[in-house]
């Protein structure tokens, strides 16, 4: 696993990626539905065992969040699954990742951080919003503003989000209540500002209040896309919608919407659950079948 913290430049903003875990973890078909052996076995040579673990059928899945630094701001987007959280996935039940270490050795200390955002309220986005303090859940960031999107709060609080919790265990009561609790929260709108160069783009179907960070500075762009993507075979295949998506055809409505727009503008893209080098763009693929693209990695890190 490349853990080590990777710095990119959008105008006067920095990215830096800092990853949490990456590799091998869900199988082709856990995550996408339409997904078959077949279509798995003629892609297998260009994924390799960058993106694909042949001996094992799994895509190699990268959990990791995004560090900005914008208007002498210190800002976090998605923090992973956390440290010692109890789960019903085994990968993740318990599991200590040291995730905080990379944060500082990026040079931030938990203090430092000013605001915190989840591009959604998902288990592995919002596990280090907390952590165990003498056996309490108690904010990470205590000095942060943590903003949560109003539609999103409002589902998992409601009856249907609770049974959705299910599947994974309660992550909202132990990684986003204790926040709560502290006063330390914000709700937000869908298209809420940041700052001047940052701000939120409404992009549900993953989730009801699925959004994506757009950072605009000095005539650059970039997005941090959250789920609207999980992996760069969903590229080829941009109408599958994962098993894990609340709406799946909202899911897939939004996402070739998005698709097409930013492989015409060559928008600079920061996914979830990519592996490194994580950043790349989109290229359209013409074909008289259907709909394609093409993920282009990139690696233009920061002086």
């Amino acid at each position: 696993m490349n853990d080590t913290p990777r710095t990119f430049r959008i105008g006067a903003v920095t990215v830096t990626i800092l990853v949490e875990s990456s590799g091998p973890l869900l199988h082709p078909a856990e995550l996408y539905p339409d997904s078959t052996p077949e279509i798995i076995a003629a892609q297998a040579g260009w994924m390799g065992p960058h993106l694909y673990d042949a001996a094992s059928d799994r895509l190699v899945i990268a959990m990791q969040s995004y560090l900005l630094r914008s208007a002498g701001k210190t800002i976090l987007v998605d923090t992973c699954v956390g440290d010692c959280k109890q789960r019903v996935r085994g990968e993740f039940d318990g599991a200590v990742w040291h995730w905080l270490s990379r944060l500082q050795e990026a040079g931030v200390e938990p203090e430092q951080v000013d605001i915190v955002l989840s591009t959604h309220l998902h288990v592995d986005h919002v596990g280090w919003h907390t952590r165990l303090e003498d056996g309490q859940w108690v904010p990470t960031f205590p000095n942060a503003r943590y903003l949560f999107v109003k539609p999103e709060y409002a589902y998992w609080r409601s009856e249907i989000g609770k049974t959705a919790l299910e599947r994974t265990g309660d992550y909202i009561e132990d990684s986003v209540q204790p926040v709560f609790d502290a006063g330390l929260a914000d709700l937000v709108e869908t298209d809420h500002r940041i700052d001047a160069a940052l701000r939120l783009v409404p992009a549900p179907g993953h989730t009801p209040g699925h959004a994506c960070v757009e950072i605009n500075s000095e005539g650059e762009s970039a997005i941090i896309t959250g789920d609207l993507l999980h992996h760069p075979l969903q590229c080829c295949f941009p109408k599958w919608s994962t098993r894990f998506c609340f709406d799946q055809n909202q899911s897939r409505a939004t996402r070739l919407a998005f698709m097409k727009e930013h492989a015409e503008l060559g928008t600079l893209l920061f996914p979830a659950h990519f592996p490194a080098p994580t950043a790349g763009r989109l290229s359209k693929v013409e074909t008289s079948e259907d709909i394609s693209y093409t993920y282009h990695f990139v690696d233009d890190e920061a002086d």
